[in-house]
């Protein structure tokens, strides 16, 4: 049979269940990452489960989000975090090393692997033929203790890609096309394969780019081909013998097909406030600019900051606006330091930020009051910036460049030459950054500090949900709407405070109201707990006492995250059912037979709604039991 390459590698990785749409499997994971804002749940989950050892080929804790360092929080987080990796066989990128998705890229991703890391960008990796899937913290802890991920079979998008780019365009604008055409859901359950001879013509920084931001259309993943330019990079990167051949069958079958000519591609830009809605640079032009970013593990590779500093070389930063330069790895800022290109962005006057998230998840570089911002990172979702008013656009590093220094949004096609930058034969290789764990961590000692908290676990599921509505919210509601990240970031140790802050800029009156109410549930629209993989969006609801979160349809890891801490998923059979409920309505489920036909009893008003949900029998059987730890641990007993 003729296998398309997510057929090849979930074949190849596949425990149980059948290769058919929509069926559930489980598939070994050789690779975990997590990232030190998920990460240090994840670590407690996985001390929970008492393994002594990870059980993957490789597992890896970087350290990229909460690095400002404004009290001991996020220091004491560190420590717990390198500690913690040296007990239990975990490679620890230590802070200042680069962001996750970029280092693991340069250092650590196979072709053929399969990686499942605690942040939904995690699909980086696919741009080397790496099957990449983000998840909750709890999936990873899973995979590490050497369990099988959960999830159904993926259906398969192939983009066709012919044609080449341009001058001026860039892969940014590649993923954002797709985007405009496929929207922040479109992708839900399906895996995007990018095939066809436009792909030749990529190199691989520029393949992440595409498969990163992938993320925002809701998919499982996005992965390329296996080849020649994925030898090259990986040998450029002292890695040739990680490299194989993958690539599709000449006559595999795919669920879906879009077709992309690259040469008809424009500039374009994701507008406020959320990813999908693209226009081109040409309709922008009348807008002035505030504030440019050039980073996060989008566009912050080697040839993205090599162009953006050709471009502005000999230049000034308009005095309008403020550039902030956010390498992606300690790899690249020391390429640009050694080459001089650092020098030439310093002296146009843009500001060096750390190679870390930072302004991407709202720690640091915020925009001021109503400003106009410019970022080469993935979401634009409203607030997450750290600014409430900011009106924050998406761009290719050469969009961000060259506005820089104008001042306003400009097509960069008018600025003549295109400067052309070559991959390099040689990065820059110095691994010092990392911490390898000795053989035996029987005798080292977990450091906790105070900020680090108890770890929440739910009972078991009771027959019946008898709770009010606590709040009723509308379409993509994103992760950060429910747990908001920015200066709230170094609580993710502490679920009981950081549970005071859910829905904190969709309702002030939310944690007050839950509290009250003591069980509760959330009605929802569309796309609901879209966006990043932060688990806490299930977890901390879950200590507030959350049963059930109704809507009209979930995204993908959010949902898995609500069943792994023991939250009833459903949505509406009748999506008009959505307006016959209102916050403080009394609402009653029977989920005994959660195989059976469930009913959502509105006693407050008089109506009976049935609801659905797309759970498989392990699903339900982790459910009943409180959730995936819950589960796990009565195993464990049993």
């Amino acid at each position: 049979m003729a296998l398309n390459i997510t057929q090849k590698i979930i074949k190849q990785h596949l425990v149980s269940g059948e290769m058919t749409a929509k069926s559930p499997i489980n598939i070994k994971m050789d690779q975990t990452l997590t990232q030190d804002a998920t990460g240090t749940m994840a670590y407690l989950q996985f001390e929970a489960l008492g393994v002594p050892r990870v059980r993957t080929e490789l597992s890896v804790s970087y350290v990229d989000h909460n690095t400002s360092q404004m009290d001991y929080k996020n220091p004491d987080d560190h420590i717990f975090l390198q500690t913690i990796a040296d007990k239990f066989g975990i490679v620890f990128s230590r802070p200042g090393n680069g962001i996750c998705h970029q280092v693991h890229l340069e250092r650590f991703g196979k072709p053929g692997k399969t990686l499942i890391g605690s942040d939904s960008h995690t699909p980086t990796c696919g741009g080397i033929g790496m099957l990449a899937i983000g998840a909750g913290g709890l999936d990873v802890a899973m995979a590490m203790a050497g369990q099988p991920f959960n999830l159904k079979m993926p259906m398969v998008v192939k983009v066709n890609l012919t044609g080449k780019l341009q001058p001026w365009v860039a892969a940014k604008d590649v993923i954002l096309e797709i985007l405009r055409r496929e929207t922040v859901k479109g992708g839900v359950g399906y895996v995007y394969e990018y095939a066809g001879p436009g792909i030749d013509t990529l190199t691989v920084p520029e393949r992440a780019t595409i498969t990163n931001m992938g993320a925002e259309l809701g998919a499982t993943t996005s992965v390329f081909p296996s080849d020649g330019e994925t030898k090259r990079f990986l040998k450029a990167q002292g890695r040739e013998a990680d490299w194989i051949e993958l690539k599709a069958d000449p006559d595999a079958t795919y669920d879906r097909v879009i077709d992309i000519d690259l040469s008809k591609i424009e500039p374009l830009a994701a507008c406020p406030h959320m990813p999908d809605i693209v226009k081109p640079i040409s309709e922008l032009e009348h807008l002035l600019v505030d504030q440019v970013m050039i980073g996060s593990c989008t566009n912050s590779s080697y040839t993205d900051l090599t162009r953006a500093a050709m471009i502005l070389k000999g230049k000034t930063v308009h005095p309008r606006l403020s550039l902030g330069i956010a390498p992606g790895s300690r790899q690249v800022l020391r390429m640009l330091a050694d080459e001089g290109k650092l020098s030439d962005l310093v002296a146009a006057g843009a500001r060096l930020l750390e190679n870390a998230c930072g302004p991407c998840i709202g720690m640091g570089f915020a925009p001021k009051s109503d400003a106009i911002a410019l970022r080469t990172s993935n979401r634009n979702f409203e607030k997450r910036s750290g600014t409430d008013s900011a009106q924050v656009y998406l761009v290719s590093p050469e969009v961000a460049a060259v506005a820089s220094v104008e001042g306003k949004f400009t097509d960069p096609r008018k600025w003549g030459k295109y400067p052309e930058v070559k991959m390099p034969e040689k990065f820059t290789i110095d691994d010092s950054m990392f911490i390898f764990p000795g053989k035996d961590g029987s005798k080292v000692e977990i450091v906790r500090g105070p900020n680090i908290a108890a770890l929440p676990i739910k009972e078991k599921m009771s027959r019946e949900i008898a709770a009010k509505a606590v709040i009723k919210v509308g379409d993509n509601i994103t992760t950060d709407h429910i747990m908001p990240a920015g200066k709230y970031l170094p609580l993710r140790s502490n679920v009981p405070e950081y549970a005071k802050h859910v829905f904190e800029g969709v309702d002030t009156q939310f944690y007050k109201r839950a509290v009250e109410m003591k069980r509760s549930v959330i009605i929802g629209g569309d796309n609901y707990g879209q966006g990043s993989s932060r688990e806490h969006a299930a977890l901390c609801p879950m200590y507030l006492g959350i049963e059930a979160v109704i809507c009209k349809s979930f995204a993908r890891i959010h949902l898995a995250n609500l069943v792994n801490f023991g939250i009833l998923p459903a949505t509406f059979k009748n999506p008009a059912d959505y307006d016959r409920i209102e916050v403080g309505d009394e609402l009653k489920i029977n989920v005994d037979n959660l195989n059976g036909e469930l009913v959502l009893e509105n006693v407050t008003r008089g109506h009976k709604m049935p609801i659905v949900h797309t759970l498989s029998d392990e699903d339900m059987v982790i459910l009943k039991a409180g959730g995936r730890l819950s589960y796990a641990k009565q195993q464990a007993l049993a």
